[in-house]
């Protein structure tokens, strides 16, 4: 009798509400990846979280950008509607090597518009949140929510 494969179901989760344990256990795997550690040791002691808490949890906690399978994203703005919004805020997204695949933008009423637009970013030249964050800093930005990931 072989081993039965189990379906997973993945649930996406704030980060503030999970245990203190599953946070660390992200920071080490972060350290790990980075190169800023030489070894799980070495990263656990760094964020003060025992090994075998880490080994617990380890493959059952992602950071989101890491479990994208066909690393597509989509985003939902609420912007501004001004001369050359669309333009900047399509710049910042080239300029971290994300493909455009779709852009659906409504009639501007009373002066705002919701953009939709749909990105590949295999090749991003930073984390996902950091990217996220910058279109947030934008200032005719109201709002930036990820509606959608996968295929």
């Amino acid at each position: 009798m072989g081993k039965k494969e189990i379906d997973y179901k993945f649930i996406l989760v704030r980060e503030d509400v999970l245990p203190e344990a599953m946070k660390k256990t992200l920071e080490v795997k972060e350290l790990i990846e980075r190169g800023k550690a030489e070894s799980v040791a070495d990263a656990a002691q760094s964020v003060d979280l025992s090994r075998s808490a880490f080994y617990k949890y380890r493959d059952t906690v992602f950071p989101f950008h890491s479990i994208v399978k066909e690393r597509m994203i989509t985003l939902f703005f609420h912007l501004e509607d001004r001369s050359g919004t669309l333009f900047e805020l399509l710049g910042v997204i080239a300029n971290h090597s994300c493909n455009v695949l779709t852009i659906h933008q409504t009639i501007p009423i009373q002066g705002r518009a919701n953009v939709t637009i749909t990105l590949e970013v295999t090749d991003i030249t930073i984390d996902l949140d950091e990217l996220l964050s910058k279109l947030r800093r934008l200032d005719f930005i109201d709002k930036v929510e990820i509606l959608g990931s996968g295929a």
